[in-house]
């Protein structure tokens, strides 16, 4: 039998999740909040691991890049997220992070019965829907370092704060700023901030 790991920080929406997929029968299913998930993925070793990208939390896993995100959830666990087609930066970020399986989180729950099998078997899953997000995050336009430097500002820091969490100088990250509000395409600093954001870039 599958064994599947559900993560989200509503347990409300957890709970849905795993009444939906103990209903199909093939699948043994757990779930965890962000706080217990590298406790409850060593423990039980799930065969699937399913995220959902616009969870809060699940930045978190998915920032510290791929050997962060394989050390929380094993090697052998498939990884498969729930996602939006408006958020490139998220999917972006998950397939980096070797997501095996993308599911439009405005499908059918079949879909998401099926994409589970697939990944169990070492297959690739992506809907269809989520296509032309891909297509999407293939051009952000932003460095690592000016992705970092916004992070930093939509979280409330000053240019002097960012500066000496970067190690590097007020100029510098101004200047870092500037180039990533021209590039997409922002007025000021917030309205990139906003933009980013709204694509699941940072």
């Amino acid at each position: 039998m599958t064994s599947v790991l559900v993560l989200h920080s509503a347990s409300l929406l957890r709970s849905a999740l795993v009444a939906l997929l103990k209903s199909e029968g093939a699948f043994d299913v757990f779930s965890a909040g962000w706080r217990t998930a590298g406790r409850h993925a060593e423990s039980l070793r799930p065969d699937v691991c399913v995220v959902d990208l616009d969870c809060p939390g699940a930045a978190a896993l998915f920032d510290g890049g791929a050997e962060e995100e394989r050390s929380v959830l094993g090697a052998r666990t498939a990884l498969l997220v729930l996602a939006s087609a408006g958020r490139p930066g998220a999917l972006r970020r998950a397939f980096e992070a070797r997501a095996l399986g993308f599911v439009d989180k405005h499908g059918s729950p079949q879909r998401l019965v099926r994409a589970i099998r697939k990944v169990a078997e070492g297959e690739r899953f992506v809907d269809e829907s989520l296509a032309f997000g891909f297509l999407e995050a293939s051009r952000m336009p932003l460095t690592a370092r000016e992705l970092s430097v916004l992070a930093r500002a939509a979280e409330g820091e000053s240019i002097a704060e960012i500066a000496r969490g970067l190690h590097l100088s007020n100029g510098t990250v101004r200047n870092y700023m500037a180039s990533a509000t021209r590039k997409v395409g922002a007025r000021n600093r917030i309205d990139a901030i906003r933009i980013s954001q709204g694509a699941g870039w940072v």
